[in-house]
């Protein structure tokens, strides 16, 4: 492996992070790539975090005023500048996650598509006409914008999750705050360089619409406790959504909360199983494992389990694993040496719980420091123990099932409710599992994985993925408070449900 190095040095400069950003700093940065650190990042202090919080909330009272239409020229900017510069920031991705080169792009591209569809949004911020009770009065709805939103990211997309909320709120004329993850900083600070060449180009832009809060769980705390920050989106751990989303409610603020997901998809009769393979095999071993979607129990019908299973073992067996930045694999390194640890918990309390393990293991890539893994199928008897736990690692569980229902229970028989999908030919199966009856899921599929999301749809689930809503659809209201207007224009003062009140 050659040292990165050099090349953070060309990729930052080439975005404009100024290089004492990331090398006069006390927080080590490390490339799960090659295991090297390679930047030390300055961070901030809790009075200056103070400062920024402070300069945010001044930021937004001036954008608000600003119409939305304009507001939305800024990140059409924003958009443009990412499809400039989209080589470089996709490959910075991938030296700071891990992720395959065509991932590090997908990433930037959402981000593309988020502009794109907010620029749109910027013009269609819709409120309501309702009709009143009483003669000579109207009664409406209307959204203004919230205040400054802060955004704590992580690790596993960390620059699309930020442009999801970033975008959105923006155009709803919000000020933002990014704390991102401290695993990934320097994709922070090269996004953040990109918006300030938006914000040049657009011109007129309050100081401190935009700003970075690089440092620890303390300075996450610190943003969280604030009540000059009415709105919180997070997105990580349940463990982490619950301390936020409660520190929030504390203070009556409102939570955006992307968790946990503990996602299933189930294999039934009919089923093309050609595509049901291709279908699992990017689900569960994408990104190592390491989304939020990822697909993680599969719960086959009984009838096709045999031919499923052996060819989606073949595919384990063959899967390339290896470096991200110089070979075609497609799977790339865990995050670190506790995500490993982790994988090689949850295999061993799968195989005391009766499971059977394909696969898994440390991969050596060329002596790397590093932590590559083998990702494992695990036969399950039963749903038990590390199966009902979400461990960010591709570890894809397997079930068998008799019925219908009892593949649905199954399904919604964990703690966490993000993503799912069922794949099968019958259009009753397929109704049946996305009624009422069906999936609990706030994802659900048909015919396709449980990742892979598109921006033009609302992202979040529920039970402990923490309810919120992101991106697409009507999320646009999480960043807005709603204000219900009654206008009299006549010259009497009727009263609501026929109240008599003559003075």
């Amino acid at each position: 492996m050659t040292t990165l190095s050099a090349e953070i040095r060309t990729l930052l400069g080439q975005v404009g992070v100024p290089e004492s950003a990331w090398t006069t700093g006390s927080l080590k940065v490390r490339s799960p790539v090659t295991g090297e650190t390679i930047a030390s990042v300055v961070t901030l202090s809790s009075e200056q975090t103070d400062d920024i919080i402070a300069a945010s909330s001044r930021a937004f009272a001036q954008w608000r005023t600003v119409p939305a239409p304009q507001r939305g020229e800024l990140v059409r900017i924003l958009g443009n500048i990412l499809r400039e510069y989209k080589e470089p920031l996709g490959r910075l991705v991938s030296i700071e996650v891990g992720k395959v080169l065509s991932e590090g792009l997908g990433e930037v591209q959402e981000m593309i598509d988020i502009c794109d569809f907010a620029v749109g949004l910027s013009r269609q911020l819709y409120g309501l006409t309702i009709q009143s009770e009483r003669p000579d009065h109207r009664l409406m709805e209307q959204w203004h914008p919230m205040g400054p939103v802060g955004i704590i990211s992580a690790f596993n997309f960390p620059v699309a999750v930020w442009a999801w909320n970033a975008a959105l709120a923006l155009v709803c004329g919000d000020s933002i705050i990014w704390k991102p993850s401290e695993k990934t900083p320097l994709t922070a600070l090269a996004t953040h360089a990109l918006f300030e060449r938006a914000v040049k180009e657009y011109g007129g832009v309050p100081e401190g619409l935009s700003t970075l809060l690089i440092g620890d769980a303390a300075t996450g705390r610190q943003l969280v406790d604030d009540a000059r920050v009415p709105v919180v989106s997070a997105t990580g751990s349940t463990r982490m959504g619950r301390a936020v989303g409660e520190a929030v409610a504390k203070r009556f603020g409102r939570s955006i909360l992307e968790l946990g997901g503990n996602n299933a998809s189930i294999v039934t009769p009919s089923a093309d199983l050609h595509m049901t393979l291709r279908a699992v095999a990017f689900g569960a071993m994408g990104t190592a494992g390491q989304r939020c979607t990822t697909l993680r129990r599969l719960i086959v019908h009984k009838d096709v389990y045999d031919t499923l299973v052996p060819r989606l073992k073949q595919v384990y067996t063959n899967i390339s694993v290896g470096c991200p930045l110089t070979s075609d694999a497609l799977v790339g390194p865990l995050i670190d040496g506790n995500a490993f640890s982790a994988m090689e918990r949850s295999l061993e309390a799968a195989r005391k719980a009766g499971g059977v393990v394909h696969g898994g293991g440390r991969v050596d890539v060329n002596g790397a420091a590093s932590f590559y893994a083998r990702p494992a199928l695990v036969e399950m008897p039963q749903q038990v123990g590390p199966v009902l736990e979400e461990t960010f690692v591709p570890i894809l569980y397997v079930l068998k099932y008799d019925t219908l229902e009892e593949a649905i229970a199954l399904q919604n028989g964990v703690v966490q409710g993000l993503s799912s999908s069922i794949f099968s030919n019958d259009v009753r199966e397929v109704e049946r599992y996305l009624s009422a009856a069906g999936s609990d899921c706030g994802i659900a599929n048909v015919n396709i994985g449980p990742s892979g999301a598109e921006i033009g749809g609302a992202f979040g689930g529920e039970k402990e993925t923490g309810g919120g809503r992101e991106s697409g659809s009507d999320a646009w209201k999480g960043y807005m408070r709603r204000q219900t207007n009654t206008v009299n224009y006549g010259r009497t003062l009727p009263l609501a449900q026929g109240v008599k009140f003559d003075v």
